[in-house]
């Protein structure tokens, strides 16, 4: 099925993350993905999917040291540690509120997605929810996934045979695999695109670990927004919504782009390491 090109976590929530040669892969998930989020007084979970409240996370960078702690670099470059009490000051100043960063998930916790405009992001049902905040965006508001500070699965895959294919379809859009944020990206040997929308339900035995394919992923408008020298783009979700657009749940079709995975067997992952598809019994 291919070869893990690329593994990637991220500590806190809607920074940027870090690639990794290797990673423990426990029960939720890569260790030392999302164990902390910034958070505001409204119970809100700071998530990029906001660009207008929160995208300015994305300036910053999480990255765990040789001694296993976090830390958190800005947008000026200094880096401190998760633990640091000047922390919460900074980032409140980066977002122009109060905020903290936390690795408590806080009962009946927020997550705020923005609208966009194209269909295919937000299921109808949900659109139909939308109001319009403070900030003027149009927003839907949701949970976290229970304990946790994901948005849905545990592992995020993409793989390179649906990039190249978005890239043939949007040719001027910048397909770079860090607007998606996976976890795990799949080298798939230039196969056709979207190899991954036969896989929902199989088991993929990737290094050690075993997972569980469940669901396509819904993408969202981070995509679309700067990534480190990656500039804006609106027209890369435009591209997706046209493209490539599948059943999710009982939600309809919904612009997708890889798949979320659960864990079934713990164990490490390495670049390099095969993947297989193993039969469910």
């Amino acid at each position: 099925m291919g070869t893990v090109a690329a593994l990637y976590r991220y500590p806190v929530k809607s920074t940027l993350g870090e690639g990794v040669p290797a990673v423990a892969v426990t029960a939720d998930g890569f260790a030392g993905d999302r164990v902390f989020a910034v958070l505001d007084g409204t119970r809100a979970v700071g998530s990029a999917k906001h660009p207008r409240k929160w995208g300015a996370l994305l300036r910053c960078r999480s990255r765990t040291d040789s001694s296993g702690r976090v830390r958190v670099v800005l947008p000026d470059g200094s880096a401190l540690a998760a633990e640091d009490p000047d922390l919460d000051q900074r980032l409140s100043r980066l977002l122009g509120r109060q905020v903290f960063l936390s690795a408590a998930v806080p009962e009946r916790s927020r997550l705020e997605r923005a609208v966009p405009e194209y269909e295919g992001e937000v299921p109808d049902v949900v659109r139909a929810t939308a109001s319009v905040d403070a900030t003027g965006e149009s927003i839907t508001s949701g949970t976290v996934a229970p304990g946790t500070f994901f948005d849905f699965g545990k592992v995020h895959l993409v793989t390179t045979a649906s990039l190249a294919r978005m890239r043939e379809v949007y040719p001027a859009g910048d397909f770079d695999v860090r607007r998606f944020r996976p976890n795990l990206v799949v080298d798939t040997d230039d196969g056709p695109g979207f190899p991954e929308d036969a896989w929902p339900g199989s088991r993929l035995r990737v290094g050690e670990a075993l997972f569980r394919v469940v669901v396509p992923t819904p993408r969202c408008a981070v995509p679309t927004l700067g990534h480190d020298e990656l500039p804006p783009d609106p027209g890369i979700m435009r591209a997706v919504a046209r493209e490539h657009r599948v059943p999710v749940f009982d939600l309809g079709r919904l612009s997708c782009l890889g798949v979320y995975l659960d864990v079934l067997e713990a164990g490490t992952v390495r670049l390099g390491d095969k993947i297989t598809s193993q039969q469910t019994v």
